[in-house]
């Protein structure tokens, strides 16, 4: 039998502890509801069909990511926001390639204030700004470039909290060979890989701009995306907490990362249960995704799949186990600190 084809299965016999409705209505702060990964359609292509899941699954609010710029922050606004009061909050984003020309800050700037206008409510900083952007002489632009800080220390005059994407898995940027753990993955979606030197900056450089960029904008509210850019290292994420005030983390697509080591990220939260908000990153989310995040926050279950259905696990070849909160926690992690991030 060839290793590919081997997907073992499990003999462990344990309790799973189904979580049909999260204990507080809950504020999913990182989703994608528009037309920036869908190749021109809408994510979601019935509204109306989404809340009936909201509304099952206890879930409040939907940040939504994909307010892009110009007329797609009216079209996201207008689709979701205003059609649907208080269901709906849409991000911006920013084109950064801009930086690239004379006035870039200028305009950038003056973009932050057209998506404020149109209803934007925060502003979305993916990881392409360090990986893929380029200046004018062809070098990366990095998020500690003094031009982004001039940028986003605007959205913070703005009161517009800042999610921000920097980098990728650790592995991501780690050599192609037998000791990457994400290997199963990085050979389905080549793309994901940034271990080039010769291309890419290391992590350990993108996040420690990440960092400075925080600490360069001290009147700028930031979510850091993916648990802080950096699931597999929390005492890095701990540490920029400790130091900056204005920073927060999400969970959304970390579960993996996060349920294999429970008792290290309840360490964090109980240090900082005021700087944790819940999130999913599933898209389009299903009743099946929202309520595998409830069990994972609320129950003690053990070594259970965070990826039910798939034979491979897509981001590692191991289980998850669940946090199991206590109810201030909770309520904090679920909603209350979102609501104070987004000034709701």
């Amino acid at each position: 039998m060839p290793v590919t084809e081997w997907a073992p299965r499990s003999q462990l016999e344990l309790p799973a502890t189904p979580i049909e409705r999260p204990r507080f209505p809950a504020i999913d702060v990182h989703n994608h509801l528009g037309r920036w990964l869908s190749d021109g359609a809408w994510m979601i292509p019935d509204v109306s069909a989404l809340i009936a899941v909201m509304d099952s699954c206890g879930v409040e609010t939907i940040v939504n990511l994909d307010g892009m710029w110009g007329d797609e922050v009216s079209a996201n606004v207008e689709r979701y926001d205003r059609a649907h009061p208080g269901r709906f909050l849409t991000f911006c984003q920013l084109d950064w390639a801009l930086l690239a020309t004379r006035d870039g800050v200028a305009e950038l700037r003056a973009s932050l204030d057209d998506s404020h206008s149109r209803g934007a409510r925060g502003v979305k900083i993916w990881k392409n700004l360090g990986l893929t952007i380029r200046d004018a002489d062809g070098s990366l632009i990095l998020p500690d470039d003094p031009r982004v800080i001039s940028v986003v220390q605007h959205a913070g005059e703005l009161g517009m909290p800042v999610l921000i994407h920097t980098a990728d898995p650790k592995a991501f940027f780690e050599p192609l060979d037998e000791h990457n753990e994400r290997l199963d993955e990085l050979l389905q979606v080549e793309e994901w890989w940034f271990g080039d030197r010769s291309v890419h900056p290391t992590f350990d450089r993108l996040l420690d701009a990440h960092a400075t960029l925080v600490a360069s904008c001290p009147g700028t509210t930031f979510i850091g995306a993916h648990a802080g850019c950096a699931a597999e290292d929390l005492d890095r994420v701990e540490a920029l907490l400790a130091t900056a005030p204005n920073y927060t983390i999400d969970i959304g697509g970390r579960m993996a990362e996060l349920g294999r080591q429970p008792r290290r990220f309840r360490q964090l939260l109980e240090r900082f249960p005021d700087r944790v908000l819940f999130g999913t990153d599933i898209y389009p989310a299903s009743p099946e995704q929202f309520r595998l995040h409830f069990r994972f926050l609320e129950t003690a279950d053990e070594a259970f799949e965070y990826a039910p259905g798939d034979p491979i696990p897509p981001q590692g070849r191991w289980t998850v186990s669940a946090l199991h909160l206590d109810e201030p926690t909770l309520e904090a992690v679920y909603r209350g600190n979102a609501r104070r991030v987004l000034g709701l």
